[in-house]
Formats: structure tokens, C-alpha cells, sequence
């Protein structure tokens, strides 16, 4: 069995297509993005890299062990840069692991970038046109699927001006995508029960799909959401789990409470996904993991679609990472094409990287 015997680890900074604004609990969060990259070599010349918060003394406490032959039992700390290096072991993508048969992957993802880049604007009518002319740069970049930031009441408007706010744009937004366009909405907690039935209550018409993190995971709020939705006619989805997720959650899950689980593709993680999925199909619950701000999962997440049969959306965080090419993948008509390269499909700029390693980072050996 093939040993670790070099750890490399530097960040990569990186930079999105536009500023991104606040959310319902943040403030903004800005252009640059960092993406902390490990390369594992091991004793049979194979490597691989990916993201990883690894330290030196780690790293160094993983030099001479053995690779588990094992997927589910990677460790964390290591998780990316072993995957990618099983997938080039085998010659095949990830995706290709959990399902030999393909030769291709495509599935739906959306647009994650529509946040509170209004509120610098005192009339609601010139705030709702600001994001629905980003929803529409989006659809220049091939997306069909959009999720809207909402909750500005939570904590950067009075309640009832954000809330009007909030409504403002969904309705400009459905309007400006036409009938097509899914729209998903994300309040990162900040509304409570009563604002989220008059916002979906007001927004009807929008025919929104999910509801994302409307208000901290509560049971017994949600089972009253869900009652009032089925008395107004409403088929929107809950969806929760991003950040500090109660640990009930799952359990609410398989009770008939939240229709998707997003738990983060980066923390608990890729393995933790590979296996959580197959759970969450047998209790028919779907999928749909975070991806947003740390770079490498919006590579990586969508392979787990060839394993989860209720993967329902990849998230898209656009940002250019300076020394990682990620221009195999793809994004037409709402669906992102994931390459058929071994690994994860990256490329890494070996002058860049190894000169980040050097000023920035580390190497074990």
C-alpha cells in the first residue's frame, strides 16, 4: 500500500466577477476569495491536490502513513487532495468512481451571486432593477436558476422597509428572467415564521422553488409553514443546513420536514456527502450542497451528482483563482458540464503554486 511522502500547502488568492453585497446576517463580503491548496504525493509518484486547511504539524504527522484503498474513510484533513489522486490513479473523473457507466455529467446549478448590492439605494423601485440586471448578467453566463438573497429586515433595513424591499425584487427579478427561470430564495435566518408567510404569501406569483434558511431550524415553526403553505396552495421546498445546522436536522429530515439537506461541501465535507447522499435518497430528500465562498467546491461538488440520485442543484460562486485553471467545466442553458479529466478536472499552474508554497506556505516531507 502506497505511503504519503509529500505535503505541500500554500493559498491561492482569488478574485470574483463582482463585488459581492451583504446578506441577512453579513455584511459585505467583497471580491477576493482564498483558496488553500494541498498536493499530496505519494510513494508511487501519484499526487493529488485540493482544498485543505491542513497545518505543518499535521502535515508533517501524515508523511509515511499509508493511502486507505478505502474512499469512505479519508481523512478530513486530507479529503480533496486524496480524491483528486484516486481519481488519477484510476485515469477517471470522481464522478466516474461512484458511477463507472458515465462517460459525461451534466446537471442543473444556479447562480448564487444576487446579494444586497442595493442597499445604497434609497427607492425600491431603482433597488429591485439593480439586482434584476445582475439576475440578467447571469443569464449571459448560461444560468437558468437564481437565488436570491432576502431578509434585508433582519438587520440591515427596518422590518417592514426590507421586507418591502425584498418583495420588490423578487417580483423584478421574475419578471425580468420571464416564466422559465427557476428562482430559489435564501434569508440566512433572518426572517421569522410570520415574515416568511408574507413574503412567499406576497410572492406567489413568482412561483419560487425553495425557501432557504428562512429562520433558524425550529420543528414546530416548520411544521407550521409547511400547513399554512399546503392552505395557500404553495409548492415551495424548504431547503436548510448551511453553517451551524441544528443536529437535529437530519432528524427532521427523514420526518418530512425540510425537503433538501445543504450541508457544506467543504466543511463537514466531500466524504461526508459521498455517504450522506445515499442516506438521504432512501428517506427521499434532496440534495443540494453549499458551495459557496471557498473556490474549490463549486468544482467538486457537482461529481457527487453521479452518486445522489436527489442531487438536485450545483451552487455557482464565480471566481477567477490565480494558478487554478478551471476551464473544463462548463455552464450552458443552466447546467453545468463537469470534464471527463482525471480527478477533479484542474489544472494547476506549477510556477504560481510552487512560488505561493514558497512565500505563503509550507512544504512536508
Amino acid at each position: 500500500m502506497p505511503v504519503i511522502t509529500r505535503i505541500e500547502w500554500a493559498p491561492l488568492a482569488g478574485e470574483r466577477p463582482r463585488l459581492a453585497g451583504s446578506n441577512a446576517r453579513l455584511g459585505v463580503h467583497g471580491k477576493s476569495v482564498t483558496c488553500p491548496l494541498a498536493r499530496v504525493t505519494t510513494s508511487d509518484g501519484v499526487s493529488g491536490f485540493g482544498w485543505s486547511y491542513i497545518s505543518r504539524e499535521e502535515a508533517a504527522a501524515w508523511i509515511g502513513k499509508s493511502v486507505s484503498e478505502t474512499l469512505e474513510e479519508i481523512p478530513f484533513a486530507l479529503e480533496y487532495p486524496l480524491w483528486d489522486r484516486a481519481g488519477k490513479l484510476a485515469g477517471k473523473p470522481v464522478y466516474a468512481l461512484a458511477d463507472a457507466s458515465l462517460s459525461a455529467l451534466s446537471i442543473p446549478c444556479y447562480d448564487t451571486t444576487l446579494y444586497f448590492d442595493d442597499l445604497h439605494l434609497t427607492d425600491d423601485v431603482a433597488a429591485a432593477d439593480l439586482i434584476a440586471a445582475e439576475a440578467l448578467e447571469g443569464v449571459a453566463r448560461g444560468h437558468r436558476t437564481f437565488k436570491i438573497k432576502v431578509g434585508r429586515g433582519g438587520m440591515h433595513m427596518p422590518v417592514d422597509a426590507g421586507t418591502r424591499r425584498d418583495i420588490a425584487v423578487i417580483r423584478a427579478v421574475r419578471a425580468a428572467l420571464g416564466t422559465e427561470a427557476t428562482i430559489l430564495l435564501d434569508a440566512n435566518n433572518g426572517y421569522n415564521l410570520n415574515l416568511t408567510k408574507r413574503v412567499l404569501g406576497e410572492t406567489a406569483h413568482a412561483d419560487i422553488f425553495w425557501m432557504e434558511e428562512a429562520f433558524h431550524e425550529d420543528p414546530m415553526l416548520y411544521a407550521d409553514l409547511r400547513a399554512w403553505m399546503a392552505a395557500e396552495g404553495l409548492s415551495v421546498l424548504i431547503a436548510d443546513g448551511e453553517g451551524d445546522a441544528s443536529p437535529h436536522l437530519l432528524e427532521w429530515a427523514q420526518q418530512g420536514l425540510i425537503d433538501v439537506v445543504q450541508y457544506d461541501v467543504l466543511r463537514p465535507g466531500f466524504t461526508r456527502w459521498w455517504n450522506l447522499g445515499l442516506q438521504l435518497d432512501g428517506w427521499q430528500v434532496r440534495s443540494a450542497p453549499h458551495a459557496y465562498g471557498g473556490v474549490f467546491g463549486v468544482y467538486s461538488a457537482p461529481h457527487l451528482a453521479a452518486r445522489i440520485r436527489g442531487f438536485t442543484f450545483a451552487e455557482i460562486d464565480p471566481a477567477e483563482v490565480d494558478g487554478l485553471d478551471g476551464s473544463a467545466y462548463a455552464i450552458q442553458d443552466g447546467m453545468i458540464h463537469v470534464p471527463s479529466l482525471p480527478g477533479f478536472g484542474l489544472g494547476l499552474d506549477e510556477e504560481v503554486y510552487r512560488q505561493a508554497v514558497a512565500e505563503k506556505g509550507f512544504v512536508a516531507e
